[in-house]
């Protein structure tokens, strides 16, 4: 009899020959279930996903009763759809009032893509400029943007005209000039590890583009709505970009991405050529409709408000043991630091095979493990979660 975990190998593409194959049956709040009913306390939340919890009733409602009305119509942008306007409307609500014009794709990769088109079709100039060791997505264009080489260098010719910056360096910031279209960060990288942006360099960054004309984007696909405590990433720094990139939180659970920047500069798509950017599921109806309820939920259970009384339950739980090297974290962004890469492996597989939880690594820091659960976590979640990691620790 063939098993679902065969199945998952002979008929699922896998992205590395060591899955972490653990079956998951259903999910509710923080916890995944497996069909045996062992539970996992989830401290990924899907890649800073699932910030209201898996399965959280205000969204499985705004799902279903969207389900009822329509769901896909017509390619994106060609029709008035409620779901879209209203999430479109909220978002902008919450932004400062020069970031009122939101394009709604299907994911972050999509995002990224999205808004370095936006930037040079607006700027007409051919060179942007990222970080290295930041992550920005895997398709063609968003992948040369990576700042690391070791998962581009085999999709080679990538984008030209893309060069690299380290990060919190200010000396490098000579490198955007008046050929830059734009500048690409995240505020805290995320995949770095949980690096966060010092005040003064973000800010140094946002006076550079200023005097060349360069549009600054800020990817804030793992980092928004909560996850660091402010609704958004660049709200800690009274930095604010010219466009912005969304995801993952975004759509409450389903896929949805968005580039968000002032009308001005969006109209640009719209001429010399149109359809500057087209997507068929971009903005769908119900992934629009789950996103409003997400953030209909952070803000009436003031979850931001939590963030950090939550965040230093682990911090107080955890940094006293000795293999923890140190915690870097931004909010409930948190990167473990335990020095080597099978230390950290092995942390991983405990919790997966026997210790009640699962966390995970980071692209470009694979000597860490991340701590980002749901933003519902309660307290008594939180310390529950600490005694299964410390027992993970013990047992490696």
């Amino acid at each position: 009899m063939t098993t679902t975990r065969q199945l998952f190998l002979n008929h699922i593409a896998q992205t590395s020959d060591a899955p972490l194959m653990l079956e998951i049956e259903r999910a509710q709040g923080v916890y995944l279930y497996a069909p045996n009913g062992q539970r996992y306390i989830d401290l990924i939340s899907g890649v800073s996903v699932s910030n209201v919890g898996h399965c959280h009733p205000h969204v499985v409602q705004a799902i279903q009763q969207q389900a009822e009305r329509y769901a896909h119509l017509m390619v994106y942008g060609e029709l008035i759809q409620s779901p879209q306007v209203a999430l479109g409307q909220r978002l902008v609500s919450l932004l400062p009032a020069a970031l009122d014009s939101v394009y709604f794709v299907s994911s972050g990769s999509e995002a990224v893509e999205g808004a370095v088109k936006l930037a040079k079709r607006h700027t007409q100039r051919p060179n942007v400029v990222s970080c290295l060791r930041a992550y920005h997505g895997s398709t063609q264009g968003s992948l040369s943007l990576f700042g690391g080489d070791e998962l581009s260098r085999a999709y080679r010719p990538l984008m030209p005209g893309v060069s690299h910056i380290e990060f919190n360096n200010p000396k490098h910031l000579d490198r955007i000039t008046e050929q830059t279209a734009c500048v690409v960060m995240e505020p805290v990288q995320g995949e770095a590890g949980v690096m966060p942006a010092e005040a003064a360099y973000l800010q140094a960054v946002r006076q550079r583009c200023n005097q060349t004309g360069t549009l600054l984007i800020f990817d804030e696909i793992q980092t928004g709505f909560g996850r660091t405590g402010r609704m958004f990433a660049f709200e800690h720094y009274g930095v604010t970009p010219d466009i912005l990139v969304l995801a993952k939180a975004l759509g409450g659970g389903m896929p949805l991405g968005a580039f968000i920047a002032p009308h001005s500069t969006m109209w640009s798509l719209t001429n010399n050529p149109v359809l500057g950017h087209i997507t068929t599921f971009g903005g769908h109806p119900i992934s629009c409709a789950a996103g409003l309820a997400s953030i209909e939920i952070i803000q009436n259970e003031q979850l931001i408000d939590a963030v950090e009384r939550k965040a230093q339950i682990f911090i107080d739980g955890l940094s006293v043991h000795p293999k923890v090297q140190s915690i870097r974290r931004c909010g409930l962004l948190m990167a473990v630091e335990l020095g080597n890469f099978d230390t950290m492996l092995r942390f991983i597989r405990h919790g997966v095979e026997r210790g009640g939880y699962m966390s995970d690594w980071f692209l470009f820091c694979d000597t860490a493990f991340r701590i980002s659960p749901p933003l519902t976590i309660t307290d008594d979640e939180c310390r529950h979660a600490v005694e299964l990691i410390i027992n993970g620790l013990n047992s490696i």
